[in-house]
């Protein structure tokens, strides 16, 4: 198992809606969600109005069978330039 920051971003590469009909309904808002392009974990999660936790541990077991790809180099630090340019300009929506 792989740990799934906040900050981490996950895609689908391919949706596949047979393969949607089968996921439970939690599974299935989280990977319709990220099939819309690169999202973080935490975006995920309030989006598809399911808790982090369970965010991470559905993702992880979405991962185990390819339906969704997980960017784990994306960030390699919590203080990455990348990382807070996002949350600067995240911010910035709110004002």
């Amino acid at each position: 198992r792989q740990h799934l920051y906040v900050h981490t971003l996950v895609t689908v590469r391919r949706y596949d809606a047979s393969a949607a009909a089968r996921l439970t309904p939690e599974a299935r808002r989280l990977y319709e969600r990220a099939s819309f392009g690169p999202q973080s974990v935490a975006e995920l999660s309030a989006h598809s109005g399911v808790s982090l936790g369970v965010t991470r541990v559905l993702l992880e077991d979405l991962a185990a069978t390819d339906h969704v790809e997980i960017n784990e180099d994306t960030y390699n630090s919590p203080y990455d330039h990348r990382l807070l340019k996002r949350v600067i300009d995240g911010l910035r929506e709110f004002a």
